[in-house]
């Protein structure tokens, strides 16, 4: 079968499983709802309380939990492009641990959904300002300086994290940890991290043979004509403002942006056209599987999604690590 025909029948299946993913979010909970009503509830006009809970509750989340996971796959892909490492992901520049920061001392101060929301991208937002500051310096910029500065920063966020949850009252400690380890239970309007979503994936897609070619050297890039400073800064903001969109929206969620990029490019190989749509798709479908199971494994009561994601990060991260290195030898 041709390359190209297989890559599309790659993606094809991918779109396929998102859409089962968000039908069984809406079919699956603590109310099964038979799939004839849940398509009854999106496109008819008959009121009921099936039709409500699908329309109000279940199907803001399962859009709003593809569009978190399609970011955090989304930005691991061109982080791992951007510093040419394999192992890196959305959290090791420092984002999420920002992100954290500004949602802890919103929580801690009493604030609102929407100041919590604000409060963590904000936090983000300078955490991605401070780890860029410091690792362009005095102009000079390496993948390996950006790596370090970023782990720098998110360790110092961590601390900020710790001291935090350390001096909190009881009976806001609960949403605090809960909101560390991922919640999606607060995800009502979808419409924003879908839009950015759409927004990199778009912008991103245009410069797919520049970052095929960087993820060959910088200097083989220079010289068949990549204007390989400025790519980087704009993968970096790319990937950053995705990642703060979904821990916005979502919470710490982990290894989605590691695994999923990996397990993507055994499919599809590693084409920026492909890669970036179909690791957006898994990642999305991903989540969105997570975030049903964390609704119904203990129904009525929740598990944090965060929690499920590294169930199944960790085993997938140690198959690829041992199947890296069976290929190696």
């Amino acid at each position: 079968m041709p390359t190209r025909r297989r890559a599309l029948l790659i993606l094809a299946a991918l779109a396929g499983l998102a859409v089962l993913s968000i039908a069984l979010a809406l079919m699956a909970g603590s109310i099964n709802i038979p799939i004839s009503e849940v398509v009854s509830a999106l496109f008819g006009t008959q009121e009921s309380m099936a039709g409500e809970v699908v329309r109000s509750l279940r199907l803001p989340r399962a859009l709003a939990g593809f569009a978190c996971g399609g970011l955090l796959a989304l930005a691991g892909s061109l982080l791992q492009v951007l510093l040419r490492n394999p192992l890196a992901d959305p959290y090791v520049l420092g984002i999420s641990g920002g992100a954290g920061v500004g949602a802890l001392v919103a929580l801690l101060f009493g604030f609102g959904l929407a100041g919590i929301n604000g409060s963590a991208f904000l936090g983000a937002l300078a955490a991605m300002l401070v780890v860029f500051g410091l690792a362009h310096g005095d102009g000079s910029w390496t993948q390996t300086r950006l790596l370090l500065t970023g782990v720098i920063v998110a360790a110092g966020c961590g601390a900020m994290v710790a001291l935090m949850l350390s001096i909190a009252p009881d009976e806001k400690l609960r949403g605090m940890l809960f909101w560390l380890m991922g919640d999606l239970s607060q995800a009502n309007d979808p419409g924003l991290v879908l839009g950015v979503l759409a927004a990199v994936l778009l912008l991103a897609l245009p410069f797919s043979r520049e970052l095929n070619l960087l993820t060959r050297g910088a200097d083989m890039a220079q010289t068949l004509g990549v204007q390989v400073n400025r790519l980087r800064r704009g993968v970096y903001l790319a990937a950053s403002l995705a990642t703060a969109a979904a821990v916005t929206q979502a919470g710490s969620i982990g290894f989605i942006g590691l695994i999923v990029p990996h397990l993507v490019r055994l499919a599809v190989g590693n084409d920026q056209r492909l890669l970036l749509p179909a690791s957006a798709l898994a990642g999305g479908s991903l989540l969105v599987i997570a975030d049903t199971l964390a609704r119904t494994v203990i129904a009525p009561q929740q598990l944090p999604v965060g929690v499920l994601t590294a169930l199944i990060g960790v085993p997938a991260f140690l198959f690829l690590l041992t199947r890296d290195s069976q290929r190696r030898r």
